[in-house]
């Protein structure tokens, strides 16, 4: 059966392995989605590494019906991680087009994540970023990451033809499709949060202004790569920073990309300074508002704004964040709150994950938090994102995951390599 995506809606009898047809025609196997890890695989001139395809055939030969890659830079001048990976007139397209042809094996779509840090780039990779406004980082992040320069005009018009290019790149390579990372506090979302874009010309103040940038990097990009093919965003549902961007701007961006003719939207949410993307529970709308014993049983971060969104737009939605078992997964589905399921972690541990919850839909796989054993030294060695991307590195490398890999080895062996600048902030 295949899902009329004018609709917007899932069946109350769809699975996971029920395929779905994007209004493009463009159609999808399954209703797994494999949401963005950054897989630090990029090399020294910032093209993808053999590992990258290894990486990524392999999780195309799991089943999921869409891969999302980690986030590719659209400017080499502006990483937010040592071994990004950038795609621009000056990339190796061969490489790339050798990574879209392992990652679109068994009918997979990979679509490349596009993405411009902003302020969000540490301070031992840029001495002088540029944001929306001249604002620093808080929460004692400004260690790390200097004060932004306020982009002109002329530089934001650049920025968005970076990204087309990129698009329109990707496309060449083979690549299926491709997200805008809209969420984390990224540069899309930096002009989206009035906390972070305070200027006032047309790029800032009223959301309407606020939004015209997410809205010019959509438009200049289906400029370039055409109607058929798919482009998606990642949002965020609220920064959970007071006096940032909210849950009811979020659902009038939401709304506008949609009549702009998007063709998916996945919903995270948080920054570096409010980081709720990187737990394992369900997060709360404010620092007080208690959560859901609903939300907490159905395991997923943000099903309860999809709910409510859902009646606002029928373009097909993407919910990610806190899954681990197949009853859950297609509860939502059958709610109608989302059409896609969005994993990743369990993806590192298990890249069969996508097969099993096909063939089963009671499978399940719970997590274990790694952990040395030292809460100090786990925040310090952001345990809970270099553990997951060394077993990415072992998938890269043609090993299995190690569900007992120690986290204080990952963490030593972190040090040792990179020393100290490994683990300055980064995000997904």
């Amino acid at each position: 059966m295949v899902v009329n995506a004018a609709s917007g809606n899932s069946s109350d009898t769809d699975n996971l392995g029920t395929p779905f047809t994007l209004a493009n025609g463009k159609g999808v196997k399954n209703r797994l989605f494999k949401s963005a890890m950054s897989e630090q695989l990029g090399t020294k001139a910032y093209n993808p590494s053999a590992g990258l395809s290894t990486l990524y055939a392999r999780w195309a030969k799991g089943g999921v019906g869409i891969a999302v890659t980690g986030n590719v830079m659209i400017d080499r001048t502006a990483l937010g991680e040592p071994k990004n990976v950038v795609l621009d007139e000056q990339s190796d397209l061969t490489e790339f087009a050798k990574w879209a042809a392992a990652g679109t094996q068994n009918a997979t779509q990979l679509w490349m994540q596009l993405n411009h840090p902003g302020k969000q780039i540490p301070n031992f990779l840029s001495k002088e970023p540029v944001a929306p406004s001249a604002i620093s980082l808080g929460r004692g992040l400004d260690k790390g990451f200097n004060t932004p320069r306020a982009l002109t005009e002329a530089e934001i018009s650049d920025i968005v033809n970076k990204f087309a290019t990129s698009a329109r790149l990707a496309k060449e390579a083979g690549f299926s499709g491709v997200q805008i990372h809209g969420a984390h506090g990224y540069l899309v979302s930096q002009f989206l949060s009035p906390r972070h874009n305070q200027r006032d010309d047309k790029w800032g103040g009223s959301l309407d202004n606020r939004m015209r940038f997410v809205l010019s990097v959509y438009q200049a990009i289906r400029e370039q790569v055409g109607e058929a093919f798919p482009i998606g965003i990642k949002l965020n549902s609220a920064d959970f920073m007071k006096g940032g961007f909210t849950e009811e701007d979020s659902m009038l961006v939401v709304q506008s990309l949609s009549q702009a003719g998007i063709d998916l939207i996945e919903i995270s949410g948080g920054t570096y300074e409010s980081p709720s993307m990187m737990g394992d529970k369900a997060k709360k709308k404010s620092p007080d508002e208690p959560k859901k014993e609903s939300t907490l049983k159905r395991e997923a971060y943000f099903l309860d704004y999809m709910e409510k969104v859902r009646k606002l737009v029928s373009t097909p939605l993407v919910v990610t964040g806190g899954f681990r078992s197949g009853t859950a997964m297609n509860q939502a589905l059958q709610s109608g709150a989302t059409d896609f399921i969005g994993i990743a972690r369990t993806m590192a541990i298990d890249p069969e994950f996508p097969n099993k919850l096909v063939a089963d839909n009671q499978h399940s796989m719970p997590l274990t938090v790694p952990t040395t054993g030292k809460p100090a030294l786990d925040k310090l060695g952001m345990v809970g994102l270099v553990w997951y991307e060394h077993q990415m590195w072992r998938l890269a490398k043609g090993k299995d995951a190690k569900a007992n890999l120690s986290a204080l080895g990952v963490v030593l062996k972190t040090m040792l390599s990179a020393g100290l600048s490994a683990f300055k902030q980064r995000r997904a």
